[in-house]
Parts: C-alpha cells; structure tokens; sequence
C-alpha cells in the first residue's frame, strides 16, 4: 500500500439486515433463533470470527449450567449463591432474571433444539456440585457441556436458513448519522481482505470477552475482547471492568499453547485435593470450610500466594489431585478431562497434575438492562459483553446460563425494537474514519514486532494487574501501556490485506490494549479488596458503602466514576453474620 500521506482509502460493500449479530457463540445463537420465532420475515445476519459451531467460548464449556429443577433447590437459593459469590455488587435484577429463566432455557435447549444433558436412573436431569453452591445444580453433558449446546444451536441455525458470515471479524460499531444510536458495523472479510459496511435496525454485540491480555488464558485463541473494546470506542457504559476472574486449575503444559486451558471445577466439586509443591493440602489455610470447594477468586488466589510464596510445583504451579478418587471413577465421569491430560501426556485419574491460576472470564462489560439494550439506541448486549449480572465474581456454571438466558432474551427484545423502526442512516465520516484506522498499519513507518508486543502485553498484565494488585503496579501498568498504545502505532504490516496473519494481530493487540487500559483504570479506582480484585494495599473489603465502577468514553476523553450499588432484592449480610464472615475472608 502507499505511504500514509497518499493512502486512498479502501473500498467496501454494502450489506443491509433488520437485525445484526456479532458472535456466534451460546448468546449470539440463541439471539438468533429467538428473534427468528418472533419474527421469520426478519432478516438476520450472524458474524462469526472463525467457523460457526466451531469456535468461540461456550464450546469451550466443560462443568454445566446452574439451574433450578430438583423440588428441595429454590430461585432464591440460587439467586443468594450469586449475589454470594459476586460480592453484592452484582445488579440484582439481571442476577434474578438469570436464575429465574435458566430452568425454562434449559428444558429449551433439550426438548425444543435436542441437547442431550446426563440423566439419573429415574430419568431426571442429573446435576452436579459446583463451588460456592448451596445445592448440587450443574446439569451437565458429561464433562464436555458446550460442545452439546453448540452442535445443536448449530444445527438449528442451519435448519432455519439464517445467513452466517464466516471469518468475518467486526473492526467498529458504527454510530447513526442522527447522533446518540447504532447503525450496524464495519466488518472484514479475512479470507479475502475485504471489507464490509453491515447496516442494521438492531446490533446484537455477543463476541464472548475472553482475557487474552493475560500470560495465562483459558479463553480460546481468537477471543481478544473486540467487542467490548468496540463498544467502548463507540460511547457503550461499561461497568466493573476491574473484575477479572482466574479459574484455579488451568492445565501447565510449559510454553505449549494449551498452558491454561481449564480442568474443570467439577473435579474439585467431586473431592478433588489442592497440594503445594510440598505435598501440603494448603486450602485449610484459606477457607477451612468450604476447602477447595470455595468460589474461584478464593481458590485462585490461595493457589496464587502458595506460589509466590516459593511453595510452588517445579514449573511454578499447584497440584490438582483426583487419583485417591479411584481410577474407575475419575474415567468415567470425566472422560474429556482424563482425555485431555493424557493428550498432554499427563495420567489424571491415577497421578496429581500441575495446575496454574488462569485468566478465565471478564464479570465486567457493557452495562445493560434486563431487555438487554444497552445506554446507546439500537445496540443490545448479552454473554460476556454483558456487564453486571455476575458481580464481583461468577459462579462456576453460572457463565453458559448467562449467555443462553441473555440470549434468548435479546433475541426477543430486537425483534420487538423492529416494528415500525426505519433504517437508521449512516454516518459516513465515521465509517472512512474507521477504515483509515484500520488499514493505517499498512503505511505505518517503524519496525515493531506485532508478536512481540503481544507478549510483553500478557506478561505485563500478568505480573502488575493478576490475581494480587497494589497501587504502584498499577500505575507502573498505566504507563506500560501507553508506551506499548505508541509502539503499536508503529507497526508495519507486511503483504496484502488477504488472509494476512500479522494484520489480524495487530487488530487483536488494538483491542487488548483498549480494554487493558480499562481493567487497570478501573482496578486502580477500586480502592478495596473485594471477589475476584484483590488490592495488597488494601486487603479488605470497604463496606461502608459498596459501588460499582463505571467508565465511558466522550469525544477523545473517558470518564470513570463510581455509582452506589441498588440493593432492588437483597441487602447484604449485616456485619457479624456468618455470610459476613464469609465475605469478608474474599479480602485477606
């Protein structure tokens, strides 16, 4: 391409839809075939990054789904595990909507689209004990959930006809000409290099999150938070972003790329032992109740301080023990985990295996309602875009309820927002504006490594804004990242726009980058320890008053600010109560 001062700017095509969906995982699926029930005249259009069923986050799905169904479980028990497990700062009309609509979209997902979950030998839905859970409510799919739910939400969209555009990445939500709205998106055609214009009368953002900014992931490759980083870009209110969950037990594998990948959290809920690089089952430390039973951020954090401590494996992590479970048993009810330790060269029913904290799920994101529309018209949010339905910290299982629930539910919503709705018109200087960013690598003139840049980006992440946090950390991540943001900008892409692998890299970096800003600000903000954010400097929870931290952007600059959590159902445990106890014991 031409230098940057003679650079024409690329041409598009133009397509036209009722509805937009960008994603194609649990949420973006169901959001589809809902909106198509209440609406066949409807156009819709689902954008997929990589290949439909295959790729994305809640394929990736291994422990289950929370949901009520046994007669001696209730709403209310499941809806006081997650305001629990979240720290009260969840927003407690999305928490109940969640559990409220898990048990209809489970009994959806089997009998209407054909899930097969494990039953019983009454024939009634098995269900299994996850962490921080007061009854055993995981329905579940052996221990590969998400690739049941996804075969079969994909059938479903390909029964009904519903255009996909796979390998097509969203690059900008774009505004309508009109102001203060969403009028579709500029997308690329990675295979071809091409790009082009989606005008909508109603976006769905449903990318999954995905925290690849981190050393250790869970989240599968292609997720690099576009689209909260996308929606930020666009004005979107996001809430909480300093909270970030670390699963405890991701797969150490050395520099392999499947370090991180989840054992999931049924294991430890089946008797599973947490052992340091002693031997020691080091859990009574930190929780002597509930051991490796507790909520992720507690057990994640435990397993975190016994390796900075020095009581770590040889490859600096913790050991999950299931072998005094017996071989039989571990083999038959966890066969996808038995599997994938064994690919890896690892015996996990007869021997421990060496685990790491790993960055697993983002609570926060776009703030939104119960309908799921977010503070900007047209623009609808759901799964792990969304903010505020999980608080401080999400419940094992809780996270694909989220996404199918909120689905179906934005899925529903926008095919409401379409009567009598025109199309919104384009602003046209804000799509040239986002195509000159986008090819701007092209011509860009320094000799910066793309991958590099990357991996300074997770490491820096990892050691100054993980698991334990203080203020001189995060101040030194500030400026860390803005030196990376100016040498980002000093990336040339080599080649052509088709299929370039180094391209995709440095829009995946771009977005990484965005909302690493976002994390640290935001963690810089909240000046307590409280579910999955941990401050060193300061330890403890404030429960003078709790809040949840807001940020958007206006014009070139963004504002943070705080907002007193609305307790619309449930107040928090008064001090001295055993819940309390237990709350407090998240900030030791």
């Amino acid at each position: 391409m031409p230098g940057r001062e003679t650079m024409t700017l690329p041409a598009y095509e133009t397509l036209t839809t009722d509805i937009l969906i960008l994603g194609s995982g649990g949420a973006g699926l169901l959001a589809a075939l809902h909106a198509h029930d209440a609406q066949p005249r409807a156009s819709i259009h689902i954008l997929v990054k990589g290949l439909l069923g295959k790729s994305g986050c809640t394929r990736m799905v291994q422990g289950g789904y929370n949901a009520v169904l046994h007669p001696q479980d209730s709403l209310e028990l499941h809806f006081r595990d997650t305001l629990a497990g979240g720290a009260y700062l969840n927003d407690q009309e999305l928490a109940w909507t969640l559990v409220a609509q898990a048990p209809e979209r489970i009994r959806e997902l089997e009998s209407r689209f054909g899930c097969f979950f494990d039953r019983n030998p009454d024939g009634t839905l098995h269900q299994k004990p996850f962490a921080g859970q007061s009854f055993d409510r995981t329905v579940h799919r052996g221990d590969l959930t998400g690739i049941e739910i996804m075969n079969r939400l994909a059938e479903q969209v390909l029964r009904h006809g519903l255009p996909t555009l796979e390998d097509h990445r969203a690059l900008a939500l774009l505004p309508s000409a009109d102001g203060g709205g969403v009028a579709g998106a500029l997308c690329l055609d990675v295979r071809r290099g091409t790009f082009l214009v989606i005008r909508a009368k109603a976006t769905l953002l449903a990318t999954g999150g995905g925290p690849t900014m981190y050393k250790i992931t869970a989240a599968s490759a292609e997720k690099t938070v576009d689209g909260l980083a996308m929606a930020f870009r666009a004005g979107a209110r996001l809430v909480d972003m300093e909270m970030v969950q670390f699963h405890p037990t991701g797969l150490l594998v050395g520099e392999s790329g499947m370090s991180g990948t989840v054992l999931e959290e049924g294991l430890r809920g089946a008797g599973g032992h947490l052992l340091n690089g002693r031997g020691e089952r080091f859990m009574a430390k930190y929780d002597p109740q509930r051991l490796e039973r507790s909520t992720r951020d507690i057990v994640a954090r435990s397993a975190y301080l016994e390796i900075m401590a020095g009581r770590g494996t040889p490859h600096g992590g913790v050991y999950l023990d299931v072998s005094h479970l017996g071989a039989a048993f571990v083999e038959q009810h966890f066969p996808g985990m038995v599997a994938r330790c064994r690919d890896m060269g690892f015996d996990l029913a007869r021997e421990p295996v060496e685990v790491s904290p790993t960055a697993h799920y983002l609570m926060g994101g776009v703030k939104i309602d119960t309908a799921c529309r977010s503070n900007l018209e047209g623009l609808f949010v759901a799964g792990e875009d969304a903010g505020g339905v999980h608080g401080a910290n999400r419940l094992g299982g809780n996270g694909v309820a989220c996404s199918t629930v909120f689905g179906g539910i934005a899925g529903d919503s926008m095919a409401a927002y379409l009567a009598g709705r025109a199309l919104p018109p384009l602003d046209e200087a804000q799509v040239r504006a986002a195509l000159a960013w986008a090819v701007a690598p092209f011509a860009a003139a320094g000799e910066e490594d793309v991958y590099a840049l990357r991996d300074e980006l997770k490491a820096l992440m990892w050691e100054k804004a993980g698991l334990v946090r203080h203020a001189s950390d995060l101040k030194a991540a500030q400026e860390a990242l803005a030196h990376l943001r100016w040498r980002a900008a000093r990336v040339r892409v080599h080649g052509t726009p088709r299929l370039n692998l180094e391209w995709q890299e440095w829009l995946n970096l771009d977005s990484l980058l965005t909302v690493s800003d976002l994390i640290v600000a935001s963690a810089l903000e909240r000046q307590e320890s409280r579910g999955s954010h941990y401050r060193s400097d300061y330890p403890h929870p404030d429960d003078g008053q709790l809040y949840n931290v807001y940020v958007q952007r206006e014009g070139e600059a963004w504002r943070l600010w705080r907002q007193p959590v609305v307790f619309s159902r449930l107040k928090p445990p008064a001090t001295g109560t055993p819940e309390r106890a237990y709350l407090a014991q998240e900030g030791e």
